[in-house]
């Protein structure tokens, strides 16, 4: 992980000194050898981390910086407006990290044919090398934009390309009436708050969304005035009241390996959410384990089919926990 690369990289002659962005690392990375770093991340749970151990985060640079770190992830779109980015504010070097399986190779490939970069660092699966800060990245950069489907959305936010669906088989399920108050948990772009909107006697839906950017595409996307937005870890969302109704397609990768334990927080947020007889409409990728989750949290649990690839499940009376 970049905890292991960045000492090397200071002792080869990284200066780690002055101001320093750096942008998209995970929760948990060591920035130890970092001194006076500002994290740079649009997730919520990223800054509820490093803000717990008294780091600056922002959602985007703000001034000027000595040096700039670039954790890739594994979009490779969203790599290059970071590298963009990191280049357009910082005066001084610019570092890439990244684990071989987010394509660092392909992305120190890339950069070599416009700038010179060090040697690679290899050490713990992952890569590090630098280089001066340069313009030749600029065409990388790329912020939120209308889609051929008339949505709003942005390289690293959920289903940029286009409608998931996922999401569109859930909402083609839903049935008419819903209850007054609506939570969309891992909203992203809004697509199924603004088919929920449809519904009149829908008083409010709540989109709850970790991803700022995410957020901010889902205000383009969904402008009805009963849409109310929250930029939270949905697993930690409270709302001021109860919710009549539960809608999600939620997320279940935090790395490239799909990780079931997120899925099974989101039931376990929305089982708490819910009014006593509140209902949570899920659909998720048909292997995923959260069977066992949905029937600790709820009292019934329904399959309201799918198909080969997607499973649709209503559950319904939360069980309350002491």
């Amino acid at each position: 992980m970049i905890g292991a690369r960045l000492p090397l990289a200071v002792d080869a002659g990284f200066d780690a000194s002055g101001r320093i962005a750096v942008f998209a690392p995970a929760v948990g990375a060591d920035l130890s050898a970092l001194a006076g770093c500002e994290v740079i991340s649009p997730l919520r749970p990223v800054h509820d981390h490093f803000e717990s151990m008294g780091l600056t985060c922002r959602t985007a640079p703000e001034g000027r910086y000595d040096a700039a770190v670039v954790c890739v992830p594994r979009a490779k779109s969203e790599a290059h407006v970071l590298i963009a980015q990191a280049c357009a504010v910082t005066d001084g070097p610019v570092v890439i990290d990244g684990q071989k399986t987010d394509g660092i190779d392909s992305i120190r490939k890339e950069m070599r044919k416009r700038a010179e970069v060090t040697e690679a660092i290899n050490k713990a699966h992952g890569k590090l090398f630098w280089m001066k800060s340069s313009d030749a990245f600029a065409d990388w950069a790329q912020g939120p934009a209308l889609t051929d489907g008339g949505f709003w959305t942005a390289p690293g936010v959920f289903s940029a390309d286009g409608i998931d669906p996922a999401s569109e088989m859930l909402a083609a399920a839903l049935p008419e009436k819903l209850g007054k108050q609506v939570a969309d948990l891992g909203a992203g772009w809004g697509f199924l708050s603004a088919h929920i909107l449809t519904r009149s006697d829908v008083e409010a839906v709540h989109l709850v969304e970790a991803h700022h950017i995410a957020l901010e595409c889902a205000k383009r996307n969904v402008t009805d005035p009963r849409a109310q937005y929250h930029w939270v870890d949905a697993t930690r969302w409270t709302p001021n009241g109860r919710i009549d109704t539960v809608v999600m397609n939620p997320p279940f990768h935090t790395t490239r390996n799909a990780d079931p334990s997120l899925g099974q927080a989101f039931v376990a947020a929305a089982a708490r959410v819910l009014t006593p007889q509140g209902s949570l409409w899920m659909v998720a990728n048909r292997h995923l384990p959260y069977e066992t989750a949905l029937e600790q949290q709820f009292a019934r649990v329904e399959d309201m089919g799918g198909d080969g690839r997607f499973k649709l499940t209503r559950a319904t009376k939360p069980r309350r926990r002491t």
